[in-house]
């Protein structure tokens, strides 16, 4: 009988052992789990493609994370149930994050970005001198002509003015920038070729090429949104009838760098693939890179007579049908005393 005590005394000692480990076990991971890293500087770890928590792991320790045994990180990770759930890609860690923050990051994917949004009417050059200020980002583009650009972008011989869609894009901070241009690129494909395919029966623009080049006109001339679908409409007639284009953004383009903010008589008597004053239909590229709402104001331009327009001053313009109607307007808005 008092053998038999001693070992349900054993046992009951033994399981209450056991619950005040395993108690102690989830308290201490749940410390664990909660607090906080303490970094002396942001901590980045690239999770590669294949990379499990085993291999995540020591990347963490690499990057200064060295707080907690492997085992609670992969108790952890199995608590959190985010154990092979792990994404690709970089991740930035700041002082403060939590173990569990930590694995809910690489879980979520919620990846260290780079952000960069091209705006509505840049021009290619300006794009690259954006670009050049991401130092985040591998410089794959020192030194390459803008040819050379184009065909690492696996588009050799394609002008690169206006192939690029004004939009926000993100990339891993260790892509490149030549990335950047590459989602754009493909961005604009979509946007032109969608325009192009739903555009109305009837316009003079033969090709998507020439559909982009409007747009990038119509884009240039006004930021009114409402307004795009009437200057695309001035221009499509103009092109239907035979009437030079005469818009100051194309003969701008065609001065380049050397442009200083005023357009001189001599701009305008130079002949140029861009001066549209002295050239009839489009000029050879598009002259900026035009957002969506102008691909679609290009492919449904707005129906009326009007062949003129004047800029009022205040971003607007006034629309007429006749050039003494014209005459009329400009003496009114641009030759005020």
């Amino acid at each position: 009988m008092a053998k038999k005590n001693r070992w349900r005394k054993y046992f009951f000692l033994t399981g209450m052992l056991t619950v005040a480990l395993s108690v102690f076990g989830v308290l201490r991971l749940r410390d664990f789990g909660q607090t906080p890293l303490p970094l002396p500087a942001t901590a980045m770890v690239t999770v590669a493609k294949g990379d499990g928590l085993n291999r995540v792991l020591p990347k963490l320790r690499a990057s200064g994370i060295s707080q907690g045994w492997d085992w609670q990180w992969k108790v952890l990770a199995l608590k959190m149930d985010m154990a092979g759930r792990i994404h690709v890609g970089d991740y930035e860690f700041t002082n403060g994050i939590t173990p569990a923050g930590v694995l809910a990051m690489l879980a979520s994917g919620d990846t260290a970005r780079v952000k960069y949004t091209l705006v509505e009417g840049r021009s290619f050059r300006q794009m690259r001198a954006e670009l050049a200020a991401l130092s985040e980002l591998e410089d794959d583009l020192a030194g390459k002509s803008d040819a050379d650009i184009m065909t690492l972008l696996e588009r050799k011989g394609m002008h690169p003015e206006g192939r690029f869609l004004p939009d926000t894009y993100f990339v891993p901070k260790s892509g490149k920038r030549s990335d950047l241009l590459r989602q754009a690129a493909e961005a604009m494909d979509v946007a032109l070729a969608a325009s192009w395919n739903g555009r109305d029966s009837g316009l003079p623009m033969k090709t998507p090429d020439e559909l982009l080049t409007l747009a990038s006109i119509v884009e240039k001339e006004t930021g009114k949104a409402e307004e795009r679908p009437r200057i695309s409409g001035v221009f499509v007639r103009r092109l239907q009838k035979g009437i030079r284009l005469e818009t100051d953004p194309t003969v701008i383009y065609g001065i380049g760098e050397g442009y200083d903010g005023n357009i001189r008589k001599k701009d305008l008597q130079t002949v140029t693939p861009y001066n549209t004053y002295r050239m009839h239909g489009l000029p050879p590229t598009p002259i900026a890179m035009p957002g969506r709402a102008a691909l679609e104001a290009a492919a449904h331009p707005a129906p009326g007579e009007s062949l003129f327009f004047v800029a009022t001053g205040d971003g607007g313009h006034v629309f007429s049908a006749t050039y003494e109607q014209h005459r009329k307007a400009v003496k009114t808005y641009q030759l005020k005393p």
